[in-house]
C-alpha cells in the first residue's frame, strides 16, 4: 500500500477509493507539504547546520504574525512517553476549561491528527485552507521542511481557532527541532533512552544535551527519572539557564496501587509531605507501569504550570482530565479473546517495558509477534527484550520508506537462536495470526510492535475487518 494513501486513512475507518474520491484537495494539500524535504523519511541523515537551522522557522511564523505568542505552552520533549504525555496534559487543561491545542507526531491514520484542538483534529478543509494561504510566504523562504511548515501551520490553527493553552510536542530532538521556537510556561523531558543514535548522539549523555535544548532561561523545567548521565546533563543545563528544576522521583513521588486490563491508579505526593493524607490518587486508562511515569511526569507539569498562571487547572481537573485520557496504539487492546495488543515499542528500552507490561497483564500468555521495524532501529536489542514471551514471530513490512527488509529481521532472529515467518502485508499477517491464536493451546495472544506504522497498518486492518463482520451481519 502506498504510504501517502495509508496516512489519509481515519481512525475508526478505512475506504482510501472513497476518500480520494470525495477529498482530492486534502489529499492534493498532503501532496504538495510532502513535495517539501521530510527527514524522517529519509534512510541516512545527521544534523547539520545547513539542514537543521531554527532561522526558517522564526521567518515563517513572524510572516503570520507569530502566533505562537498567542497562548501559553507547555512544551514536550523525551525519547519514550512524550506523547502519552501531552495527551494527559491536554486532556487534564480540557477538563479545566481550557481550549487546549495539542500538537503531535508522528500521526496513526491521518496527518489530522497531529493538530487537535479539544481532542479534534484539524478539518480537512482547514487545513487545505491554511496550506493555500500559506504558499506564497512558504515560496519565499528557501529549504523549508515538511516538518516545519507542518509545524507553522499547526501554531497558526490553535491561534485562529482561540486556544487559549496548548501543549507542544517536540518532533525530534529539541535544540534544534522546528517546535523549539515558543517560549513556553514549563519544559518537560519525558524519560531518555537509545534512539535516533546516527543523529543525536551515541551515548545518554550525548542525547540529553539535544533533549535538554527545550530548557528556556528562567523556565521551570520537569524531568522524569533518568539514567544518572542524562539527568546530570539536565541538572547542568537547568542551572546554566536558572531555570528552575523538578525532578520526578525525587521531588515529586509516585508509587503504583492496583491494576486490571480496564484500567491502573496510582499514588503521586510531593517529598515535602506535610500530613498522612497529602497525597491524591489517580486513575489511568493507559495500561503499563511506564505510564505511571508518564502520569506522574504530566502532574509535575500541570502543577508548575498551574504555578505560572494557569490558575484553573486544579487537582480535580488532573484527575478528571487522566481519567478520560486515550492514547492509540500504546499497550492498546483491541479485543481479547484472543487477546491483540498494539504498542508503538521501537527501542529496546521500549520493548523491555513492553514485556514487563505483558507480564504483568498476561503471565500466562504465549505470544505470537508480528514485527517490522525501520532499518535504523536497534532492531535485535527489541527482539532479544521480548525473546523471553515469544512462541512465534511474523515479520512484516510497513510501507514506510525506511522499513527494514524482512530478511534483514529474519537474520536478527537466527542471531538470536530464533525463528520466523514473513508475511510482508500486515493486514494479511494479523489475520494469520488471530486465526491461529484462536484454537492454540496453551493460550496465545497476538501482539504488534516494533514501529508505529507497523502498529497503524494493524490498527487500520483490524478496525476494517471489525466493520466488515458488522456489516455482514447487519
Amino acid at each position: 500500500m502506498d504510504w501517502l494513501i495509508l496516512a489519509y486513512c481515519i481512525r475508526g475507518g478505512y475506504n482510501p477509493s472513497k476518500m480520494i474520491d470525495s477529498d482530492t484537495a486534502y489529499q492534493s494539500s498532503l501532496d504538495y507539504l510532502y513535495s517539501f524535504v521530510d527527514y524522517s523519511m529519509q534512510r541516512n541523515w545527521t544534523f547539520s547546520p545547513e539542514q537543521f537551522e531554527l532561522g526558517r522557522m522564526y521567518d515563517l511564523v513572524e510572516a503570520f504574525g507569530n502566533p505562537h505568542h498567542k497562548y501559553p505552552i507547555l512544551h514536550i520533549a523525551g525519547t519514550k512517553g512524550k506523547g502519552s504525555t501531552a495527551a494527559l496534559c491536554a486532556s487534564s487543561l480540557h477538563s479545566a476549561g481550557y481550549r487546549v491545542g495539542l500538537y503531535t507526531s508522528p500521526h496513526l491514520d491521518d496527518f489530522a491528527e497531529r493538530i487537535q484542538v479539544d481532542g479534534t483534529p484539524i478539518s480537512h478543509a482547514d487545513f487545505v485552507a491554511l496550506i493555500d494561504e500559506m504558499k506564497p510566504v512558504i515560496a519565499k523562504i528557501p529549504k523549508l521542511t515538511t516538518f516545519e511548515i507542518a509545524t507553522a501551520l499547526g501554531f497558526l490553527f490553535f491561534a485562529r481557532q482561540g486556544v487559549t493553552a496548548a501543549v507542544i510536542e517536540v518532533g525530534l530532538g529539541g535544540r534544534l527541532d522546528a517546535t523549539n521556537i515558543v517560549q513556553p510556561v514549563v519544559s518537560i523531558i519525558t524519560s531518555i533512552s537509545y534512539d535516533h543514535m546516527q543523529i543525536l548522539g551515541s551515548t545518554l549523555a550525548e542525547i540529553a544535551v539535544e533533549k535538554a535544548g527545550i530548557i528556556k532561561h528562567k523556565t521551570p523545567v520537569v524531568i522524569a527519572p533518568q539514567q544518572p548521565e542524562a539527568r546530570q546533563v539536565f541538572i547542568d543545563v537547568a542551572a546554566e539557564r536558572q531555570s528552575p528544576l523538578t525532578q520526578v522521583g525525587l521531588d515529586v513521588h509516585f508509587a503504583p496501587l492496583d491494576h486490571s486490563l480496564d484500567g491502573q491508579r496510582l499514588r503521586i505526593w510531593p517529598k515535602s509531605q506535610r500530613e498522612v493524607n497529602d497525597f491524591l490518587d489517580i486513575e489511568l486508562n493507559l495500561l503499563g507501569a511506564h505510564q505511571l511515569e508518564n502520569a506522574a511526569t504530566a502532574f509535575t507539569g500541570l502543577q508548575i504550570a498551574r504555578q505560572q498562571g494557569l490558575e484553573h487547572l486544579d487537582n480535580a481537573a488532573v484527575v478528571a482530565g487522566f481519567g478520560h485520557t486515550e492514547w492509540p496504539a500504546r499497550f492498546e487492546i483491541l479485543q481479547r479473546n484472543p487477546p491483540l495488543i498494539l504498542d508503538c515499542a521501537h527501542n529496546r528500552d521500549s520493548a523491555l517495558r513492553l514485556r514487563q507490561a505483558l507480564d504483568d497483564y498476561f503471565s500466562g500468555w504465549h505470544v505470537c509477534l508480528i514485527f517490522g521495524a525501520s532499518e535504523d532501529k536497534d532492531i535485535s536489542g527489541m527482539l532479544a527484550e521480548l525473546a523471553p514471551r515469544l512462541a512465534e514471530v511474523i515479520v512484516v513490512k510497513s510501507f514506510h520508506p525506511r522499513a527494514a527488509k524482512p530478511q534483514l529481521i529474519m537474520d536478527q532472529l537466527a542471531a538470536l537462536g530464533l525463528s520466523g515467518r514473513v508475511i510482508e502485508d500486515v493486514a494479511q499477517a494479523l489475520m494469520v495470526a488471530l486465526n491461529s491464536a484462536k484454537s492454540a493451546q496453551p493460550p496465545r495472544l497476538v501482539l504488534v510492535a516494533g514501529s508505529i506504522f507497523v502498529a497503524a497498518g494493524a490498527r487500520i486492518a483490524w478496525y476494517k475487518q471489525f466493520q466488515n463482520n458488522a456489516e455482514e451481519k447487519s
